[in-house]
């Protein structure tokens, strides 16, 4: 069965309610979690050198502060149900490329994520990283709604 699973969390509600159900889901197979939280990379707007530090910095903080919220909850998750968990913070503008580059560099076995479960034209729009993490993986994912 599944040893080492990838968790990965935006910090939203419904990224929450996956969480638990993963960790859940570890601790009946025995398996250990990785947590993953991806920020996108500062962007800059405009090019003064004093405005873009100033601007980077407040990126930086925003989103180490964005991935200590979300993979604490996943922390706190497995520690109260005696799941292993490691935590991890990357940066990337494609986040369903760093969940799966994540799960095969950590060995893990199969990736447990949550799904806003969006049809039709607002899934087509909005596009879905749930979706691509589908259509490129190739360990498997167990998606969970």
């Amino acid at each position: 069965m599944y040893k080492h699973i990838l968790l990965p969390t935006d910090g939203s509600e419904l990224s929450g309610l996956a969480v638990h159900a993963g960790v859940q889901f570890a601790k009946e197979i025995g398996a250990r979690v990785t947590a993953l939280h991806v920020t996108p990379p500062f962007h800059p707007i405009e090019m003064t050198p004093s405005v873009y530090t100033a601007h980077v910095e407040e990126h930086d903080a925003k989103a180490k502060e964005s991935a200590r919220r979300a993979l604490e909850a996943v922390t706190d998750a497995a520690r109260a149900a005696g799941v292993p968990c490691t935590t991890m913070h990357r940066v990337s503008y494609s986040p369903y490329e760093a969940i799966i580059a994540l799960a095969a560099e950590a060995g893990c076995d199969l990736i447990f994520m949550a799904s806003h479960g969006r049809r039709g034209v607002a899934a087509l729009l909005l596009g879905s990283e749930t979706n691509k993490v589908l259509t490129h993986s190739k360990i498997p994912v167990l998606i969970t709604r």
